[in-house]
């Protein structure tokens, strides 16, 4: 019997249900859609304002919007699918204000400048980039768990680095790939790999590609000799119209990462962001600016917040603990009290009359149901109110807007070898860990949601934590 004979049957039982053209239609769709609610917003709020205009001269800008598309697509910001939602929104951000830039420009040139409102340009401008944000977003959360989302993709390896592969894959499906086969020319994995079928050896990759018409390929054997690749990549780098290669680089930054030219070989720049004055010194007014604004207009809700805590238990209105900060300098990281005065008596007595939660706290530091907590404080770490005294943190240069979770030293042991990355930064306020799940996160996922900030660390990552954390803060999504 043939190997094709063999494994023909696990061919015939799988099915290509992605399409890749509804999912690109819904992406452009939902940007359309944002752009004409965003102008059109804009147009009636600045009317409402006592605005001196005529409206239709506006609508007559309908065709701009076919001009936004072009340059999104320009920007590779379609099909709209495997990208980092940090990159999507740079080069949302930087594509949109270049096309308002330029279309302001040719306005001024024509001289139409009178007959056009700048308010409305610029409540336009802001709220288009928002309202695209928005838009993915939503057609993400809706339809990225539908069988015909995204687009089909073939995973070579069924080793460890295909698992891992395929489980980031379901686990992020608005990535938007959905591995439908794995090839590996060891007979012995045939069958199937995170409920996805090893089909056969490597040959048969030309055969699906055509036969059920799939565009994306991922070369995940990075422990293959370097010959071996390169014939890999000679014989089906034609097959498919995207091919990735996973490289033996695990644990280096791959947010920022660029490929170079060096003469016809082929190089990997990883950029130090933490090394460059010019982004570090954008952190930190970042931070400065964005504080001294959030201090002045929360004060009267941080005076509301100090009152009820004092009057829901005796003690004091803030809790300051010790945790290592940049370059192991140690601060008090500064709380709303959300526990009751004598919290150690009462973990102990709990510990002892609910022996199971011993190793849930040797493990996570954290109880769902932790007993010291106060009933003001409840409400206070789940909308995650009893941080904001950590801003004095921040103007004090202890902490940061955003960083990796401040840890104490009993937690040091758990971070290993990436110690040494989380000494680089300043701690957070926020950071990946929170707008990840928070207290749903495993500690292990947490130490390498910290590695992966420190190496990809940027303006833009800082940006998009930050919108996250409004999110996750109104939803309060693995708070307790």
């Amino acid at each position: 019997m043939s190997t094709y004979q063999v494994i023909q049957p696990t061919v015939s039982r799988f099915k290509v249900l992605t399409r890749p053209l509804p999912t690109l239609g819904l992406v452009m769709a939902a940007d359309s859609l944002a752009l004409t609610v965003a102008n059109f917003a804009s147009v009636e709020i600045r009317l409402a304002f006592n605005g001196q205009f005529d409206p239709m001269i506006y609508w007559r800008l309908w065709p701009v919007l076919g001009v936004i598309l072009l340059a999104y697509a320009v920007a590779g910001l379609y099909p709209g699918v495997l990208i980092s939602p940090v990159d999507e929104m740079r080069r949302t951000v930087l594509t949109t204000t270049l096309i308002y830039l330029c279309f302001s420009t040719a306005i001024f040139l024509f001289k139409e400048g009178d007959a056009y409102s700048r308010g409305v340009f610029l409540l336009a401008w802001a709220f288009s980039i928002l309202a695209v944000l928005a838009a993915r977003f939503m057609v993400r959360r809706c339809f990225e768990q539908r069988p015909w989302w995204g687009y089909p993709v073939l995973v070579m390896g069924a080793g460890k680095t295909g698992q891992m592969v395929i489980r980031m894959l379901h686990r992020k499906p608005g990535l938007g790939l959905k591995p439908v086969a794995v090839l590996d020319d060891d007979p012995q994995k045939w069958g199937d790999v995170e409920g996805v079928p090893v089909v056969g050896g490597l040959a048969m990759a030309p055969m699906l590609a055509q036969k059920r018409y799939i565009p994306y390929a991922i070369a995940a054997m990075p422990g293959v000799p370097r010959e071996k690749l390169l014939a890999l990549l000679s014989r089906y780098g034609q097959t498919f119209h995207h091919m990735l290669i996973i490289p033996d680089l695990f644990g280096v930054a791959s947010l920022w990462i660029a490929a170079r030219d060096l003469g016809g070989i082929l190089g990997l720049e990883v950029r130090q962001q933490l090394l460059l004055p010019g982004p570090r010194l954008t952190k930190t007014l970042i931070d400065y600016s964005i504080t001294v604004v959030l201090g002045i207009v929360l004060l009267p809700l941080l005076g509301l917040i100090a009152l009820l805590v004092k009057l829901d238990s005796p003690g004091p209105v803030f809790y300051g603990q010790t945790r290592i900060g940049r370059n192991g300098r140690y601060f008090k990281a500064w709380k709303f009290r959300s526990m009751h005065r004598n919290s150690d008596q009462i973990l102990l007595r709990y510990l002892r009359e609910n022996p199971d939660q011993w190793a849930v706290w040797m493990r996570e530091h954290k109880l769902k149901d932790d007993p010291r907590v106060t009933r003001i404080g409840h409400f206070l770490r789940r909308t995650s109110l009893d941080e904001l005294p950590q801003l004095w943190n921040v103007f004090q240069r202890q902490m940061s807007l955003v960083g990796p979770r401040p840890i104490v030293d009993e937690e040091v042991a758990h971070y290993e070898e990436k110690f040494e990355l989380y000494l680089q930064v300043l701690p957070g306020i926020t950071g990946l860990w929170q707008v990840s799940g928070r207290s749903d996160v495993s500690y292990g996922e947490r130490v390498n949601l910290d590695a992966y900030y420190v190496r990809n660390w940027s303006v833009w990552l800082d940006l998009y934590i930050l919108l996250r954390t409004i999110w996750v803060v109104v939803l309060g999504d693995g708070a307790y």
